[in-house]
């Protein structure tokens, strides 16, 4: 049996009802693997030394209230002495979370098994990430220019402009025909020309969902998890209040997952979440994809035991 080092948020702070990590871990340990966790901040180096964290070896009570026991501190667990490592630290991918993965590389040249891998997390911005696949994506935009998103929206008439570094649909802001508060909605988001966003065409098709297709091991799962907006929002992401729906891949989701799948895989990337509108591409998601729960509930396929299926396979 195997020894997992999950690199996670605090774990106080998991909803276990619906967390992705949280299903990892309970498949995990009903096949016999130890579980260990650390929070990023606790990855330390010193010259002489490997990069080592100060974990604790949990079990699972079996309950969704306190649902972990800490069988045993570890406060210098080399990670290379585990069997894997999987960084499940959730966005947003600020500075920390950069400097832990050149960390988690240190590790790898130690020995250390890191999924996703480090360098793949780098370089794969979740959202400039779609840019290399523009045969699937809608007309986009990346610019720091006020003059470009205005051009953009005089071609478009209806776009969304967001962040580059948003999470759960923070920062999205739709502006139609009318260009109302195009000017405001700019200057917040560029910070008068400081700061690179992201326009794309608005796609209409967001009223059926916004599809969240996990790739595990460079295969798509055969569900997604549409999430439909609610209340008047343009916005889908569970955190904005969207609502979650299982159903099976369309065509245009399988040919997307199979194109971009292999590619990802062999870069390292284990677990991937595409983000797809209608018949487009809109994000690449390799930090910390969820939605295991929610699929595995509705629909009845088992999101985590295929994960762990490919986590050990890598492992042999």
């Amino acid at each position: 049996m195997a020894q997992l080092l999950f690199v996670a948020d605090p774990l106080d702070s998991f909803k276990p009802y619906k967390d992705s990590t949280f299903a990892m871990m309970r498949e995990a340990q009903r096949r016999g693997h130890t579980l260990l966790a650390c929070e990023p901040r606790e990855l330390r180096w010193q010259r002489g030394g490997r990069i080592s964290a100060s974990a604790r070896q949990i079990r699972l009570s079996g309950t969704l209230d306190d649902w972990y026991v800490v069988e045993a501190e570890l406060p210098a667990l080399a990670l290379a002495d585990t069997d894997a490592v999987l960084m499940r630290k959730d966005p947003p991918f600020d500075s920390e979370f950069f400097y832990a993965t050149h960390l988690l590389e240190q590790a790898e040249r130690e020995g250390a098994r890191v999924f996703n891998k480090p360098r793949a997390l780098r370089d794969h911005s979740e959202k400039l990430a779609i840019l290399e696949f523009p045969q699937f994506i809608a007309p986009t935009l990346v610019t720091r220019s006020a003059a470009d998103v205005r051009a953009f929206h005089a071609e478009q008439r209806d776009i969304i402009l967001k962040p580059l570094d948003g999470m759960g649909g923070m920062g999205i802001f739709r502006v139609r025909d009318d260009g109302l508060n195009l000017g405001s909605i700019i200057e917040t988001l560029n910070k008068n020309g400081a700061q690179t966003i992201m326009v794309q065409r608005f796609l209409p098709q967001i009223s059926a969902g916004d599809k969240r297709i996990l790739v595990i091991g460079g295969e798509p799962v055969p569900f997604s998890l549409a999430r439909i907006p609610q209340d008047g929002e343009v916005r889908g992401n569970l955190a904005a209040g969207g609502k979650g729906v299982a159903q099976p891949l369309t065509e245009r989701d399988r040919e997307i997952a199979g194109t971009l799948g292999p590619v990802l895989a062999a870069r390292g990337l284990m677990l991937v979440g595409l983000d797809v509108i209608g018949d487009s591409l809109t994000e690449i998601n390799v930090t910390s994809p969820t939605c295991f729960q929610e699929i595995t509930q509705q629909a009845g396929f088992d999101v985590a035991a295929r994960f762990i299926d490919v986590l050990e396979a890598s492992l042999r």
